[in-house]
């Protein structure tokens, strides 16, 4: 079991909180594979802390079929279920769709410039072929979209379906060309909102996402032992 050590409770954050987006992070990055086994007591004594806060983080990660909890048995991360990933695909696609809609009537030169400053340190994150630091960024860029289009709440409904994709997205977008794409897509999203283009920024949000169909499907060919059957 490959864990990231390091551990620091913050005051806007319970230590369930933490946890739970330290091991959300972890499997999202497939340090924690599927079908990797956690055991509350180890994860406890890693993080110095009591089993309550990890069976909290373990049940909110369940609920997001990232975990899948066996009573009485070692609670494994869940392999992938390549149905789900269409499901979970299509309910993005709807959401981002409105999202950069609204974006392009309501988006302020405050919000614009801060998704161009996300866009300049995915640019260095590519030069410096750091896959996790992307992902991280990207992570945050479709969140500034939902902020700059005023309706942050809806990205609650597009991480919970990013996760499962992000992972796939792990194991198939990390070389320099997956991440070049990846930021391109970003760019022309960006430059659509700038210009209040809606049928472009739709468009190219479309085109940025349908290119996970075939990224999925390639992930399931190489790598089918992290799905189930």
């Amino acid at each position: 079991m490959n864990i990231r050590r390091e551990f620091v409770e913050t005051k806007r954050q319970t230590t369930a909180e933490e946890l739970f987006h330290r091991l959300h992070a972890d499997i999202i990055s497939m340090e924690l594979a599927p079908g990797t086994k956690l055991s509350e007591v180890e994860v406890a004594k890693m993080y110095d802390v009591s089993r309550q806060p990890v069976r909290e983080a373990f049940m909110r990660l369940g609920d997001l079929n990232l975990l899948q909890i066996r009573p009485q048995k070692a609670t494994l991360v869940r392999k992938i279920s390549f149905e789900d990933l269409k499901n979970t695909r299509f309910i993005r696609a709807a959401v981002e769709v409105e999202v950069v809609r609204r974006a392009c009537k309501v988006a302020t030169e405050e919000g614009l410039a801060a998704l161009r400053a996300n866009l300049e340190q995915q640019k260095n994150a590519i030069a410096l072929a750091d896959s996790n630091l992307l992902h991280e960024l990207d992570y945050e860029f479709h969140k500034l979209i939902c902020a700059a289009a005023d309706c942050l709440p809806a990205f609650k409904t597009i991480a919970e379906n990013k996760a499962h994709t992000d992972r796939v997205c792990t194991l198939e977008l990390s070389d320099a060309c997956g991440m070049q794409e990846i930021f391109e897509g970003h760019c022309n999203i960006v430059d659509a909102i700038t210009a209040r283009d809606e049928e472009a920024a739709v468009k190219f949000t479309r085109h940025h996402l349908a290119h996970l169909d075939d990224t999925l499907e390639n992930a399931r060919q190489n790598h089918a032992e992290y799905f189930e059957i």
